[in-house]
């Protein structure tokens, strides 16, 4: 059971979303680009509201108000302002809109962190009980080399440097002050630096790997799982005149499997498992029954497709489980053959593949001896 949230002070929020996030690589700022099913600027937007942020100002570019707005559309208590040239610029025009407002404490945010965990927040508003502003922060865990172009001239203590993350946090009135007082001859990288320059006390807080900021094209691509399952199921009926295949072996019966193929149902749900593993859709959209070139083909060439696919998208079979449901023939005299041909098809151990077969109790087309149907289990491991 998730643990309730604890209730917070009340807080204004501003979400620094001028820049150009240009190194991303996409045509619109990466601040508007859509991840993990909605824009990156809506993700921590949509925290902020949740811990209780009112108002929250939005800062955008010159020109980005309706695609701001679309990224935002449904969520209440928004405001967005025009940025300035530098992010201190932009913040400060945040805070100077919010100056006529009953604000006592502020948290000052990147869009480009679109992950903001509830227990930051806490961890902030805990700090701004005792000082004018506070930080979440991480350790550094690599050695650290001073350098002159190409060269080392010398070394940091680690043990004295932090990685520095957003949202940070600010009595508004010492922020609001020091961000008046700065003398503007260069970006302040963070809000933080401004403080401190003023003369204010910044806590440290303990950060959360989850802030990462999203820089480059490879942060946007899709998160892959170490581990992915598929699942597949087929159906064939029994007719006079044809061969029974399978699990890519020829069973000597006297029906065989009906269907554009050799209809072998085994090796069917087998594909359509490993298919629907990497979200490549289903055995018919590849092999389609309407296409003379898969008259009578052996199903092994379409486990073969399914597995470069699954290559191509970074996976391999893992190991996998299929369970046969017919009447007739008997299963068990074929099991080791067949298991010893899905392994081959799939590059797995032979000891990675399991082949059951059950009877459906003489109910059903299976139980009336109509027909064969097959499940598949796929796991897929990352290569």
């Amino acid at each position: 059971m998730t643990e309730p949230k604890t209730p917070l002070p009340g807080f204004a929020a501003i979400i620094v979303a001028a820049g150009k996030g240009l190194r991303a690589g996409h045509a619109l700022p990466k601040q508007f680009v859509e991840w993990r099913g909605k824009p990156v600027l809506r993700h921590s937007a949509e925290s902020l509201r949740d811990a209780g942020a009112s108002p929250l100002i939005v800062v955008i570019p010159a020109g980005a108000q309706d695609v701001a707005a679309q990224a935002l559309d449904g969520l209440s208590d928004i405001e967005f302002i025009i940025g300035g040239a530098t992010r201190q610029e932009s913040v400060f025009a945040a805070l100077n809109y919010l100056s006529n407002r009953s604000c006592d404490r502020v948290l000052i945010h990147d869009a480009a962190r679109p992950i903001l965990p509830h227990a930051v927040v806490q961890r902030l508003m805990a700090a701004l009980e005792t000082d004018a502003g506070a930080i979440p922060v991480l350790p550094v865990v690599d050695s650290l080399a001073q350098a002159e172009g190409h060269r080392m001239v010398g070394t940091a203590q680690r043990d004295k440097l932090k990685r520095v993350q957003t949202p940070q946090a600010f009595r508004f009135t010492d922020i609001y002050n020091a961000h008046q007082a700065w003398d503007g001859a260069a970006d302040a990288g963070d809000d933080a630096q401004i403080l401190h320059a003023a003369g204010g006390l910044v806590a440290l807080v303990e950060g959360d790997e989850a802030l990462k900021k999203l820089t480059f094209a490879e942060d946007f691509m899709p998160a892959r799982m170490p581990i992915r399952i598929g699942s597949g199921f087929d159906v064939h009926r029994l007719v006079d005149q044809e061969e029974l295949w399978l699990g890519g072996i020829k069973i000597e019966h006297h029906q065989g499997l009906s269907g554009h193929s050799d209809a072998d149902v085994v090796l069917h749900a087998v594909v359509d498992a490993i298919l629907g593993g990497v979200a490549k859709g289903d055995i018919g959209q590849h092999f389609p029954p309407s296409d003379p070139r898969w008259k009578g083909a052996r199903s092994s060439q379409f486990v073969e497709h399914a597995v470069s696919l699954a290559a191509e998208a970074g996976y391999r079979v893992g190991n996998m489980d299929v369970t046969i449901m017919c009447e007739a023939p008997k299963i068990g005299p074929h099991r080791d053959a067949m298991r010893e041909k899905l392994a081959e098809l799939t590059s797995v151990d032979v000891s990675m593949v399991s082949v059951k077969a059950t009877t459906t109790e003489r109910l059903g087309f299976t139980g009336r001896g109509e027909g064969i149907a097959a499940q598949a289990v796929v796991t897929l491991t990352e290569v």
